[in-house]
């Protein structure tokens, strides 16, 4: 693995080169690569219940390397993507409100690994992408939830506790087909490794080992989107599919072979408000829903509002509260849900500041019965 990124990295100097050397004016080129990178961080603290009362701060920073194969003199439709990443910090969840779905989506303990690595064709109405890849970035995702730090506002809870599906911070090899029937209809299909070897066995993910044992992951989504007339809104509906696969027990030295597993989800984003000075108003809502009898988190749901341009002079700041639900069989509680509210502000193009709040209703993700938990966060985001 190591010799196979050297070479990607010899092809990237190689492309740089021939596009510096290339006989074109330079007052109009472009470059073929583009650098981005970013830094989030969240202050936690629990003022009551949960595990503990307590304050963790966590963060992640990220690089990004983007090649366009158009701009280095080749093909068009092309574009190959690196992404490195870091997490480190404290484990609010974990260790302060005990809660399931996860109250920041930023926990993942101290890692430094590579998180993307793949490229992507656009040729027709058919869009190609194969390599190492993150779920949310195609998949289930809404983009108005993208303003809540809880996790099940990603990738549901019912489908990343129940699965070994390829999102933050474990991703896994995987190649997808979409099909853009129109502006308002595209449908995608997407197959992953079944089993991505973790951490404690591949540190900085950079080593992949494909085995019959592990099985395959089948995502499938129709998405419609500006159905109603002058208004932005996306209608998502999805089906997945894990095979049966083997997980290897190593305190007790043996192999156990889980069931094959499905479900289908329900993601809806829509814009009832939209004035002249900038203000919005648009909502979200979010279902999934698996067999119960094979799995304890057998159903999620959420929904949420949020408001952009509160004030007049400030725009871009958007407001929102939102609600997630996740459904239980076996657990102390029937169910676990929390209340999030978050204000986010830009204080330009490369910095914002956001805070919130959070409120579990049973927390549950430990085998104890826990109070509900009151956190505050403040998130600080850069980007160069």
């Amino acid at each position: 693995m190591k010799s196979f990124l050297k070479t990607v990295l010899l092809f990237l100097v190689i492309l740089v080169s021939q596009t510096t050397n290339a006989q074109v004016d330079t007052s109009h080129k472009i470059s073929p690569l583009t650098f981005e990178a970013s830094y989030v961080g969240d202050v936690v603290n629990n003022f009551s219940g949960g595990i503990k009362k307590g304050s963790a701060y966590l963060g992640m920073a990220n690089f990004k390397i983007l090649l366009n194969t158009k701009d280095a003199g080749l093909w068009s439709g092309g574009e190959l993507l690196i992404n490195g990443a870091n997490t480190h910090g404290g484990t609010p969840s974990a260790s302060l409100s005990g809660d399931f779905q996860v109250a920041s989506n930023l926990e993942a303990g101290n890692l430094t690994y590579l998180h993307e690595f793949y490229y992507k064709q656009n040729a027709g109405n058919f869009t190609f992408i194969a390599g190492l890849q993150d779920l949310c970035s195609e998949f289930v995702s809404s983009e108005n939830a993208g303003l809540f730090l809880n996790s099940s506002f990603g990738v549901h809870s019912s489908i990343s506790s129940n699965l070994p599906v390829p999102i933050f911070p474990l991703t896994s090899l995987g190649m997808q087909i979409h099909y853009h029937f129109s502006e308002k209809l595209t449908a995608k299909i997407a197959i992953f490794d079944g089993l991505p070897d973790d951490f404690e066995i591949n540190p900085h993910n950079i080593s992949w080992r494909l085995s019959g044992d592990d099985g395959y992951l089948l995502f499938t989504e129709i998405s419609l989107n500006n159905l109603i007339k002058n208004s932005i809104s996306t209608f998502k509906i999805g089906y997945y599919y894990h095979n049966s696969h083997k997980v290897a027990i190593s305190n007790e030295n043996k192999t156990v072979s889980m069931p094959e597993n499905y479900g289908a989800y329900l993601v809806i984003d829509h814009q009832i408000v939209k004035k002249e000075n900038g203000k919005e108003i648009s909502v979200f809502s979010q279902f999934s829903i698996s067999p119960k009898s094979i799995n304890d988190n057998w159903y999620y749901a959420g929904l949420g509002c949020n408001y952009k341009g509160l004030f007049n002079k400030r725009c871009d700041d958007i407001l929102g509260f939102a609600i997630a639900h996740a459904g239980f069989k076996n657990r102390i509680h029937s169910h676990e849900t929390t209340l999030e509210m978050e204000y986010k502000a830009h204080i330009n193009n490369k910095i914002f500041i956001q805070p919130g709040c959070q409120y579990i209703i049973n927390p549950s993700g430990t085998d104890e019965n826990l109070d509900n938990a009151l956190l505050a966060t403040l998130r600080i985001g850069l980007n160069f």
